[in-house]
């Protein structure tokens, strides 16, 4: 399949959460079937849609967490022992990005990886400096740039661990996607987690705090926070970019992640009041 996107079109951001794309309660079991579903699933929606541009993002999922965990790498890294730990959690968190781009380039997609430890920096857990003159390049080029949770050097903590929402939090505020899709396990954000009948259909500063109460953590090792962090997060960056919509939701349901790339409405929007 021969995919090429036009650099005028609109853009998307697409994560694929690390509970999407390996079993998280098995450390380093990618879930290989998932995956190859969700890159064809990309393909067929830039097939079908030659104007779409796409960043790409994916979660570690039970590679680069358990590690992260154990280090306490997030926190900062300031020993030997910690840098020890530093260079696990790459090395898990690239593995993992490998078996991506295998399954990405399997479905004929045009993926290039920019790794954040080669190209970020923080400053105490913030996005301080990121060249992203090759990223719009790539995406110039018609090619699909792919990021994903990582270790970065930091100058307060010397080392820690940045999200993919960490990432596409700075990338939208310079690149302005239309659409930012977070395609997880869950159906969205529940309403009554952990019974998960009932689900919210959208999130703005008007109802958060009645939402506050239902959002809880991750069950499975997550050092980069779980549900009620994606939301706090989103939250803050719609309210940034009015104009952006982000969607969380499941992409374990087949086609709804090309669903989502195409337009439609699926799982819990979160919106700004302006939007």
């Amino acid at each position: 399949m021969d995919i090429h996107t036009s650099p005028t079109g609109s853009l998307k951001f697409l994560k694929l959460g690390g509970s999407l794309i390996t079993d998280k309660n098995r450390p380093q079991t990618p879930r290989l079937e998932a995956l190859a579903r969700l890159s064809g699933e990309i393909a067929s929606a830039l097939e079908q849609d030659p104007g779409l541009r796409l960043v790409l993002g994916h979660g570690s999922g039970s590679f680069g967490h358990v590690a992260g965990k154990r280090h306490g790498t997030r926190q900062g890294v300031h020993t030997p022992q910690g840098w020890l730990g530093f260079a696990e959690v790459w090395r898990d968190a690239a593995t993992l990005n490998r078996i991506v781009m295998e399954s990405l380039h399997a479905a004929g997609l045009p993926a290039i990886s920019f790794p954040p430890s080669a190209s970020v920096t923080s400053q105490d857990g913030k996005i301080a400096a990121w060249d992203l003159r090759p990223i719009r390049s790539a995406l110039q080029a018609g090619l699909l740039p792919v990021v994903y949770g990582d270790v970065v050097f930091d100058t307060v903590r010397g080392g820690t661990i940045l999200s993919t929402e960490d990432l596409f939090d700075h990338l939208a505020r310079q690149l302005d996607p239309d659409r930012l899709l977070l395609a997880g396990i869950e159906a969205g954000v529940w309403a009554d987690f952990p019974a998960c009948t009932e689900l919210v259909p959208e999130i703005t500063p008007a109802n958060v705090d009645q939402v506050a109460r239902a959002l809880g953590g991750s069950v499975a090792t997550d050092v980069t926070g779980g549900m009620a962090s994606k939301v706090r997060e989103m939250l803050a960056l719609v309210e940034a970019m009015p104009s952006l919509e982000v969607l969380i939701f499941s992409g374990e349901k087949p086609g709804h992640v090309q669903a989502a790339l195409s337009g439609g409405p699926v799982g819990t929007a979160v919106r700004s009041a302006r939007g």
